[in-house]
């Protein structure tokens, strides 16, 4: 079994290939137009049941004054912009891996989609959607009738 020490000072191959890796997705993403990969957050998304779906967000470092959640036609979007100048707080790191930029996901909903609930704990933005379908738009199935007469024949 190897162990791996922690130490206060990344690897250099660690290191490099991060930088490398950054550096060639901010391209493409400029390029593209698109966001970067490694700009926004981690999230899950969970089918809980039938009509309830539970989105998680990884913020770590983020306040609840600094997030917003909002729908306009159809699209769930979750950003964060932060509220104060990180810039006096810049002295005496040695590393810093976790992100501090401003961020925007957007998700698509499916029809009849609603944002029923959402709360920040642990870092963590849990986003409770619940879809709720008409019954008159549910699937349902329909019986098929057999039309064949069915002819008795008699011995004469």
């Amino acid at each position: 079994m190897a162990l791996r020490t922690l130490s206060a000072l990344p690897g250099f191959s660690d290191s490099v290939f991060a930088d490398r890796f950054n550096r060639i997705d901010k391209l493409f993403s400029q390029l593209t137009g698109d966001s970067p990969v490694s700009a926004l957050p981690a999230y899950d998304l969970k089918k809980v049941d039938e009509n309830n779906y539970l989105l998680n967000v990884s913020v770590p470092g983020w306040k609840e004054d600094e997030l917003e959640i909002e729908t306009v036609g159809g699209t769930l979007h979750i950003s964060g912009k932060r509220a104060v100048n990180d810039s006096q707080d810049e002295q005496g790191w040695i590393y810093r891996g976790i992100r501090r930029s401003d961020f925007r996901l957007s998700f698509s909903l499916p029809e009849h989609a609603k944002v029923s609930n959402a709360k920040l704990e642990s870092g963590l933005l849990e986003v409770t959607i619940y879809q709720d379908i008409p019954e008159h738009e549910k699937p349902r199935k329909i019986a098929i009738e057999n039309s064949q007469k069915v002819i008795e024949h008699q011995a004469g």
